[in-house]
């Protein structure tokens, strides 16, 4: 029994990895070379829903880090454009426009994240000297 639970493991995890690359359900359950109907009964499963969320996340992750990677050209473009002569008036104000609410935004979440480092320090503080 344990071998088959081994191998009912693997085609859990290839089923999420097919759910993550393909278009919908039924091509998902063919590349992970099972039934729509044992896919649609995988998915009620506590562990499996578990699984699939975290591979979703650290998938969306990657995409995340590599948007981040990609800010720095594309503040480039901005720049570029703003300050292009050749740009129409309508289009550098838009960009201007862009890189003061990016700005802006990033002070706020930079206001934030100390906010939250603060409270976290104080609750650390509270709850150490509540011993």
């Amino acid at each position: 029994m344990k071998g088959h639970g081994a191998k009912f493991n693997r085609k859990m995890e290839a089923a999420i990895a097919a759910l993550l690359t393909q278009k919908n359900q039924e091509e998902a359950a063919r590349a992970a070379g099972i039934s729509v109907a044992t896919l649609l009964r995988w998915q009620k499963l506590p562990e499996f829903k578990k699984a699939y969320m975290e591979a979703r996340r650290a998938a969306h992750g990657q995409s995340i880090a590599r948007l981040q990677q990609a800010t720095s050209a594309a503040v480039t473009t901005l720049l570029k454009v703003m300050v292009d002569p050749a740009t129409p008036a309508s289009v550098k104000v838009r960009a201007a426009d862009s890189v003061l609410d990016h700005s802006a935004k990033a002070i706020e979440l930079e206001d934030i994240e100390t906010r939250v480092a603060e409270l976290e320090a104080a609750a650390e503080l509270s709850k150490s000297s509540g011993k």
